[in-house]
């Protein structure tokens, strides 16, 4: 096969709608792969829909069309060659004409096209791509089948795009088009190569692997026998299939003896082996395949035990407590992502102590470059088949799309180690539980014949290797009828009430065996939200500020959750401060109240790690790609050794989680501090943890604990854990609890803190200073006498002095002095 991409050349130009003068009637460059808003963008003329009030200059687009156009100076077909035309992503009404003959209709941004053009080539033809409104779109293809339930305004759920494109509670409203993923002009003979599936398994110490191969005959000539063979050349390994004349399938199996075992991180090494695959005919070379894949096995505990039924994810056989987070599309201009800013986003991730990543149903299925770094650093992926808060009929159109995009999509990421489950969707099996839609649907179809049917059909036949979950909330293996999707005891869950509309200290309400989604809101850094907003835009019921707060009555959540635990500043720069502390104080209390009840529990999955945009939202890295305090938050909670003191049946415990596969012994202090931090009680014991383990230590200190009005603080080897019966509006705090002085340093600066009186949650706010500066450390709380060196590393000549000002150096104090 002779593959060559068809990247260069291409212009685009608006061909329907209402659009702006500096664009009608002009053809612009267009990148390809890419999308129109990043070539309209490139020309400076129109403002970043990011930035300010911007993204609403921009809703001229949800009705506008565009075409594509570029020379396709492919020779004629020679006799017996089949010319495909590959699109791996068309985002996403498109309509693709050869010198003005159509040869293809897409309405799926998810799945690839392949268009057989051999009769149309004749050395200078014109290739044309229309892209027409997904909005209207979605709108006639409701009104075919009946309006269903969603929980945004657009049809989301009537056209197979991605569903946050059109906006949700953390991302703008842009609705992209474009040539998203790569083309290609594919010459072959005889047959091809049409799919490669090679699904691992691992038996004691023997690793097998199931290459399938489905292979495409070109029709062209009189089918002959052909040859499939695969190969593990680093580990002398391989197999060949002879297909019979006409066949089209074929498995080769192969079986390492001793195989080297994938580990996700924190449990073992992440050794990667490479796959070839070759299809022949007779001493003719036909076609190949290169591929990664590695060996494990994967499996979710349900068994029902004494507090209901299990979820628990199995690795190679061992138990793995997920200290997970929930990832959307870390752009929401998709095209402008590369493999650095992927690799960047998994880094902060893992700089996060996170083990696994699950891709949101209402985004994409990533690119490749994603899945190969997950595989690479051994973080887990969780992916989510992409329907999101919505009811789906399951008529045609969608059915047929809905088959086609999860047959690509399972063939496209079977290599991957890193893939450990699929799952049917996010909240659509709660929301029809819960959310009114029965009555709305008056007995029309609204998805379960897609999460009880369709895709475990599919992946009965295509990945039989991995686990499969109804839907996140659900109870995989349980109707609704008979258990509710959101029940704790059972499966999965999702606890929102805590944000909408209670505090996070409930959630001690309830111990869910996997805590899939819950959160809490903070604005971006400081440094990112002075980049998308004007100074005077710096306040909360600003028009901007509220254009980038898409939450409903997402500041008063903020307001209400603050007053629980401070006062509720007026100043901005203090308020701003007050939310991202409260959103770290609510990350540790979440992972670990979860993390404590381990076993009983196996995970938590955090809403969510990543922004697409410079926005207030439940991220802990914000849209430019900073740390927010809630990141040093949840590094600290997931932390292998954890120290956290909990209420338990009305007493406080000493909590210690060991997820490590050593054992921990250790020397534990825990003290009884007055509101200024000196030590009214102190007392030493011993622990001893199992690997893997948790144990749960009554200390006679501690005794009285959630009654009175002193603070406890838990040592362990560097690990410390403060609990506070009263809350930070009730504590006198005071003003000059700390000292500080900073100096430069080779690649940045130290700031040194010392405690006069006890000083809770210090924090270099180190962005306020200069864009590029990051502190290695935040959130550390201070005892009397002792002290901190914080490191920042930024490129930025400043003077030092600023990284002790009054709002960069803070505490649980939020007013600034």
């Amino acid at each position: 096969m002779i593959s060559k991409d068809l990247h260069a050349g291409w212009t685009v130009r608006a061909v329907g709608g209402d659009v702006p003068a500096v664009v009608a009637g002009r053809a612009l460059p267009a990148t390809v792969p890419g999308t129109v808003h990043v070539d309209l963008l490139a020309t400076g003329e129109l403002p970043d829909p990011y930035l300010g009030v911007h993204e609403s200059d921009w809703a001229w687009f949800h009705r506008s069309a565009w075409r594509y156009e570029t020379d396709l100076a492919e020779p004629a077909a020679e006799p017996g060659e089949r010319v495909d035309l590959v699109f791996e992503g068309l985002d996403t009404v498109a309509t693709v004409t050869i010198d003005g003959t159509e040869v293809a209709s897409t309405r799926n941004m998810h799945r690839t096209y392949r268009i057989d053009v051999r009769e149309l080539l004749t050395g200078a033809n014109r290739l044309t791509v229309r892209f027409d409104s997904a909005l209207e779109h979605a709108e006639k293809v409701e009104a075919q089948l009946g309006r269903r339930p969603r929980a945004y305004p657009h049809p989301v759920n009537a056209v197979r795009k991605m569903a946050c494109s059109f906006g949700w509670d953390w991302g703008p409203d842009l609705q992209t088009a474009g040539i998203w993923r790569p083309v290609r002009v594919q010459r072959w003979r005889t047959a091809r190569l049409a799919a490669v599936r090679p699904l691992a398994s691992l038996d004691g110490s023997t690793g097998r692997l199931a290459v399938h191969v489905d292979v495409e005959r070109s029709g062209l000539e009189e089918a002959g026998e052909l040859l499939v063979e695969a190969r593990l050349p680093a580990l002398g390994v391989a197999g060949t299939v002879r297909l019979a004349p006409g066949a089209t399938a074929a498995v080769v199996l192969l079986e390492v003896p001793g195989a080297p075992v994938w580990w996700p991180v924190g449990y073992g090494e992440q050794p990667l082996v490479d796959l070839q695959v070759h299809l022949s005919a007779g001493d003719r070379d036909l076609d190949s395949r290169a591929l990664r894949t590695a060996f494990r096995s994967v499996a979710i505990d349900t068994a029902p035990d004494e507090h209901g039924s299990r979820f628990t994810l199995l690795v190679n056989g061992v138990p793995v407590f997920v200290r997970g987070v929930n990832w959307i599309p870390e752009d929401h201009l998709l095209t402008r992502l590369t493999r650095d800013d992927y690799a960047a986003a998994l880094d902060r991730a893992l700089g996060a102590n996170v083990n696994l990543l699950r891709v949101w149903g209402g985004g994409v299925f990533e690119s490749d470059d994603f899945y190969d770094l997950a595989d690479e650093k051994g973080l887990l992926v969780w992916q989510d088949f992409l329907l999101a808060c919505a009811a789906y009929a399951e008529e045609e159109p969608l059915r047929s799309e809905f088959l086609a995009e999860v047959r690509d999509n399972v063939v496209r990421l079977s290599p991957h180690p890193s893939l450990v489950v699929w799952n049917g969707g996010n909240e659509n099996v709660w929301g029809h539980e819960d959310w009114g839609w029965k009555e709305d649907l008056a007995g029309a179809t609204w998805g379960a014949g897609y999460y009880d049917e369709l895709f475990p059909s599919l992946l009965a036949e295509l990945d039989p290797s991995r686990p499969y979950s109804p839907g996140s909330p659900a109870n995989p293996g349980v109707p609704a009828s008979e258990l509710h999707p959101n029940d704790p005891d059972h499966g999965t869950h999702h606890q929102w009430e805590v944000w909408n509309r209670e505090d996070y200290t409930h959630h001690l309400d309830a111990v869910p065996r996997f805590c899939s989604e819950f959160g809490w809101q903070a604005p971006p850094t400081w440094a990112t939200l002075t980049r998308a907003l004007a100074p005077e835009d710096l306040r909360k019921d600003s028009p901007a500020f509220l254009l980038h707060q898409k939450a409903e009555d997402g500041n008063g959540k903020l307001d209400r959750g603050l007053a629980h635990h401070f006062e509720v500043p007026q100043d901005f720069a203090d308020w701003h401060w007050a939310t991202q502390l409260n959103q770290a104080r609510a990350t540790s209390f979440a992972v670990e109240h979860l993390r404590s009840w381990s076993p009983r529990t196996m995970g938590s999955v955090l809403w969510q790690i990543n922004d697409c945009w410079p926005v207030t939202s439940w991220s802990v890295v914000d849209g430019d790609g900073r740390l927010k305090p809630a990141w040093y938050a949840l590094r600290a909670a997931h932390a292998p050794r954890l120290v956290t003191l909990q209420p338990r049946e009305g007493r406080l415990r000493l909590v210690l989680v060991n997820d490590t596969a050593q054992e921990w012994v250790a020397d534990a202090l825990v003290r009884r501090v007055d509101a200024s931090g000196e030590v009214l009680a102190s007392e030493w014991i011993g622990v001893r943890v199992a690997a893997r383990g948790t144990a749960v230590q009554a200390v006679p200190v501690l005794d009285g604990a959630l009654g009175g009005t002193d603070l406890f603080v838990a040592d362990v080897g560097g690990l410390r854990s403060v609990f506070s019966p009263v809350e930070d509006k009730d504590l006198p705090v005071a003003a000059d609890a700390l000292e500080a002085d900073a100096r430069a340093v080779e690649g940045g600066y130290e700031v040194r803190v010392r405690a006069r009186s006890l000083a809770r949650d210090v924090a270099v706010l180190a962005d306020r200073v200069a864009p590029d500066a990051e502190v290695d450390d935040m959130l550390v709380t201070l005892l009397p006498g002792e002290e901190h060196v914080f490191r920042v590393n930024s490129r930025a000549a400043v003077d030092p002095a600023e990284f002790t000002g009054p709002l960069v150096l803070r505490t649980s104090a939020v007013v600034s002095a």
